[in-house]
């Protein structure tokens, strides 16, 4: 049985950010075209005794006119013609490459507006159709364009980063920063499904209202059950129906600042260095990762990567201090503090 195909009104194909407009990119060929004609016109204005015009024997502007045309399209119907010596080379040395540069300008301009478009287009739709390991953001306010940033920073790719949001200016700065983009509706089960998320790594919500987020949140975890979700709420009220409605991971900007605020009260470098373990740009920064096989049946404070703070084995948290931590088991999940990898000077 077919799939009903959506109404294009929930969404708009994927898209990336191009080196220049489509629109500025042919604005400029025809514009140095219509420069070089120009220039053409004016040297056969110049040479205009050097030219036989067959028809009445005298070579008026409009006449020059004609001519650079045809001579430049290569139409050349022989009515006017270069007579003298001084013409002939002003035709081999100066017009001939001219001509040459604005048929390049012309067949360029035709490849870039069509045959490039089209196949942009073709090739987005096959990136579309083959995502997959990708990471879905669905909504690039502040908290989304900061969680990109982060991303990329850390290393991801950005054409792996997929950006769904309906406003259009938003839309553009994603495409700024090399993310894959698309503009519609992320509570639409069609919008999601656009984007593969069934196959994506995570997916990261920020809608800018908790209701709006908690129902994105039930639309992709219909749409993409095992998926891990990580979505962005600003009232305690509404952590818990976040994680009913499916997310993994919650969090909840007001109470992280009010712990900076609270560290900041206790000591002056609490609050820097919880900053410090959150971003990539600090000194150190928290890792999660498998264990090694190397480092089964070893305590976690022998771990070599960093400092480990926790486990995590089979849904159970067992922090560094509890007897579990003292022998790390196949599958379990590591947190550890380790230094962040300094640019060379």
């Amino acid at each position: 049985m077919s799939r009903k195909r959506p109404p294009p009104s929930l969404f708009k194909p994927l898209r990336r950010a191009l080196g220049m407009p489509v629109w500025a990119d042919v604005a400029l060929r025809l514009g140095g075209a219509l420069a070089l004609v120009f220039i053409v016109v004016m040297v056969h204005w110049l040479d205009r005794d050097g030219l036989n015009d067959s028809h009445d024997g005298v070579v008026s502007f409009l006449d020059v006119v004609y001519f650079t045309m045809i001579s430049i399209t290569t139409t050349g119907f022989g009515d006017i013609a270069p007579v003298s010596d001084k013409s002939r080379l002003v035709e081999a040395v100066i017009v001939t490459p001219i001509r040459l540069a604005v048929i390049y300008i012309f067949v360029g301009t035709a490849y870039n507006f069509i045959i490039k478009h089209s196949w942009e287009t073709w090739r987005m739709k096959r990136i579309q159709e083959r995502l997959s390991d990708h990471i879905v953001v669905l909504g690039y306010g502040v908290s989304g364009s900061e969680s990109v940033a982060e991303l990329i920073a850390r290393g991801t790719d950005p054409s792996c980063i997929v950006v769904i949001d309906p406003s259009a200016q938003r839309l553009a700065l994603a495409e700024q920063a090399g993310c894959n983009v698309m503009e519609g509706d992320a509570t639409r089960d069609e919008t999601l499904e656009a984007v593969r998320i069934g196959s994506a790594r995570t997916v990261l919500v920020s809608a800018g209202r908790d209701d709006t987020t908690i129902l994105i949140i039930l639309t992709a975890r219909h749409v993409a059950p095992h998926v891990p979700i990580t979505a962005v709420v600003r009232a305690d009220d509404n952590e818990a129906l976040a994680r009913q409605a499916g997310a993994n991971n919650v969090i909840n900007p007001v109470r992280f600042t009010g712990l900076l605020l609270a560290g900041s009260a206790e000591g002056q470098h609490i609050s820097d260095y919880l900053a410090d373990l959150a971003s990539v740009t600090g000194r150190v920064q928290l890792i999660e990762r498998a264990v090694e096989p190397g480092e089964v049946g070893k305590p976690l404070e022998e771990i070599a990567t960093g400092k480990g703070l926790r486990i995590y084995r089979k849904g159970k948290e067992i922090g560094f201090w509890e007897p579990g931590a003292h022998v790390l088991e196949a599958g379990d999940i590591i947190v550890e503090i380790a230094a962040c990898p300094q640019p060379s000077a």
